[in-house]
């Protein structure tokens, strides 16, 4: 898969995680929804789009539903390394954005070593700087920084 759809894809993941609600919705609906009427522009915003145009890559597609079915299924454990990471910060404290990307890269982290870390925590970096306000790059940085040390220790 080229890294472009990689990156569309997990950029697509936090806006399908951001959009979550707490009603545990079946994903299947979620996704269907999202993509029935949601396109977005490919610009600094990601603004929506009322045209069928761009049309999504196939693998960027299956890449971010295969992340957020990831996020849902492992929720639990990823909060909690979160929790356990964030000084001073609780979840609920949390721009929901930052929620979004920092969930989003947990698991990666935590369950998808064939991803290297330092990809991980830079793509996350790159979304917050796109998506998340002047200070998300950093405070992203930070969390995922020890959530790493914690879960990857043989990658230097």
């Amino acid at each position: 898969m080229k890294s472009g759809n990689r990156r569309l894809g997990r950029e697509l993941a936090v806006k399908i995680l951001f959009s979550l609600s707490h009603d545990e919705a079946e994903l299947n609906d979620v996704f269907d929804l999202f993509w029935q009427n949601f396109r977005f522009a490919d610009d600094v915003l990601g603004e929506a789009l009322d045209s069928d145009e761009p049309a999504i890559p196939a693998a960027a597609r299956h890449f971010a539903e295969e992340l957020v079915r990831g996020v849902a299924d492992q929720l639990e454990e990823v909060d909690g390394a979160l929790s356990d990471s964030a000084s001073n910060w609780s979840l609920d404290r949390m721009a929901l954005v930052d929620l979004a990307i920092l969930r989003l890269a947990a698991y990666e982290l935590m369950y998808r070593s064939e991803i290297p870390a330092r990809v991980t925590i830079n793509e996350a970096i790159e979304i917050g700087k796109r998506f998340g306000a002047k200070e998300t790059p950093s405070f992203v940085n930070g969390i995922l920084d020890r959530i790493a040390r914690q879960h990857r220790k043989n990658e230097a």
